[in-house]
């Protein structure tokens, strides 16, 4: 699977699996180092069709949730990633979502991240990378 991303005031670039593979592991660890709580990548691409992967974490408070969000980003670009094409949710801080185009991160506060609890509502997304369950990652439901 290859797939075409541009960015604002970028020209497109074309991206492999393992390319995306390797910012969606890096997103998710960087969400696990700043203290993100059960952290999470489902495959969503079979299902959804404008995305491949979710990255899922939580954290307990507002501060702890941009602190995520933040890491997130600088850690994705340090490894040759892009930036987000849309951040929203920065202002109340329970739920920033990430939209990278071939994945979307979702930092959310823990009772907002019960209350939509979307590893129930994607229950049949395949679970995870083998790199990132190796660093410390889960797949959901385990």
């Amino acid at each position: 699977m290859r797939s075409v991303r541009s960015g604002v005031g970028t020209e497109p670039r074309e991206c492999d699996l393992d390319e995306i593979r390797r910012w969606v592991t890096e997103a998710a660890q960087a969400a696990s180092a700043k203290g993100g709580d059960d952290t999470v990548v489902l495959e969503v691409g079979d299902l959804l069709g404008i995305t491949d992967s979710f990255v899922i974490s939580s954290g307990t408070n507002r501060r702890q949730v941009l602190t995520m969000a933040d890491e997130v980003e600088v850690r994705v670009r340090a490894v040759g990633g892009p930036s987000p094409l849309r951040v929203e949710g920065r202002e109340d801080a329970h739920w920033v979502l990430l939209d990278y185009g071939d994945f979307v991160v979702h930092v959310f506060l823990d009772e907002t991240r019960r209350f939509y609890d979307l590893e129930r509502l994607w229950a049949d997304a395949p679970r995870s990378y083998p790199e990132a369950l190796a660093n410390g990652v889960r797949a959901a439901g385990n």
